[in-house]
């Protein structure tokens, strides 16, 4: 009886769909190849677990660079990709995206003993590192124009070692990713200043109506509500926002 109920339940795992998920391998703490296991782990990779093991499906997880997630999901090539990836307008015109499920913005980082730049202002006249296809290139592109040297890198630690190699001034780009980084291989050597600009919000993106979209926020607003979503933040972030 309870071979028959093991290959009942392996049964029914089989019977879940197996659906192509696409992330970035290089946005830590949310999406990151963990050395040892040679598998992905971060923020990201648990909140995507755990929706699809709760709306009823098999995650095969591609990587691929971030400028990339967008056309494979409006393509179909991937049908969900979950990358950091921030809820705009431009972008919801060629996919959907779920319920927000992280709180985000923009931040400033300089090399540690650099007192000259504080805020976008001060970058006039000098360079500044960011992510080729991020929202941190439109907004510093809108802000900036032509009185900076805005330079996008394919990948953050690209845009991280042109910080502390000296070939710019500054790096912007996403506020927890920018906060880990000082707080980690930046530690001594580069600081975060300035204020939060561009309060965003990050969602899970679906190919155009999907059918797993709507199960996809379900799920979320279960994880929030049975405190799934706070145990997984805490252990990424260290303090689960407040509820409001």
């Amino acid at each position: 009886m309870v071979a028959g109920l093991g290959s009942a339940g392996a049964a029914m795992a089989q019977d879940k769909p197996s659906v192509n998920v696409a992330t970035d391998p290089s946005f830590v703490p949310f999406e990151m190849l963990d050395s040892e296991t040679d598998e992905m782990v971060g923020f990201d990779m648990d909140i995507i677990n755990e929706v699809a093991k709760r709306a009823g499906f098999e995650v095969n997880l591609t990587t691929m660079k971030f400028s990339g997630i967008i056309p494979a999901v409006q393509t179909g090539s991937q049908e969900i990709a979950i990358a950091g990836t921030t809820i705009t307008d431009e972008r919801a015109k060629v996919v959907d995206f779920s319920d927000p499920y992280y709180d985000s913005g923009l931040r400033l980082m300089v090399r540690e003993g650099n007192d000259d730049i504080e805020t976008l202002e001060d970058l006039e006249g000098k360079s500044v590192s960011t992510k080729i296809g991020s929202t941190s290139y439109d907004f510093l592109q809108e802000e900036l124009g032509d009185s900076a040297e805005i330079t996008p890198y394919p990948g953050t630690s690209d845009m991280y070692m042109a910080l502390l190699g000296r070939n710019v001034d500054a790096a912007f780009y996403d506020a927890p990713n920018v906060a880990y980084f000082a707080q980690t291989q930046g530690e001594g050597r580069a600081k975060v200043v300035g204020p939060l600009y561009e309060g965003q919000q990050y969602g899970i993106v679906f190919h155009q109506g999907s059918k797993w979209l709507e199960p996809a926020n379900e799920a979320l607003a279960a994880m929030r509500e049975d405190g799934t979503y706070e145990e997984i933040y805490t252990k990424w972030f260290g303090e689960a926002p407040d509820a409001d």
